[in-house]
């Protein structure tokens, strides 16, 4: 989710399911590009495809993108609670001068 194409990917896949063509007609890359993007996505299991008689048509995974929140927020709390361990520290330091 680093990358901003990727990005703009899961942005457009959260509105719609699209083919490789769609999302690459809205991008400033090319289809190839799309498509190996895409690949990491799938391999991440954010994304999944269907056949639609001769494109695959991407839309987002459910369960990938819950698995990513739940691990964000994990990020989240341990960074609010780093955060707060140095203001009461600093609090603590503070009152003890």
């Amino acid at each position: 989710m680093g990358d901003p194409t990727r990005r703009a990917i899961v942005e457009r896949l959260a509105t719609q399911a699209l083919a490789v063509g769609e999302l690459a007609d809205h991008l400033p890359v090319s289809r190839p590009a799309v498509s190996q993007h895409l690949k990491v996505l799938k391999d991440a299991g954010l994304v999944s495809d269907r056949a639609d008689g001769t494109r695959r048509v991407y839309r987002l995974n459910p369960a990938g993108v819950s698995a990513l929140r739940d691990q964000l927020d994990t990020f989240w709390q341990r960074a609010l609670s780093g955060y707060q361990d140095v203001v009461e520290d600093d609090t603590t330091t503070q009152e003890d001068s």
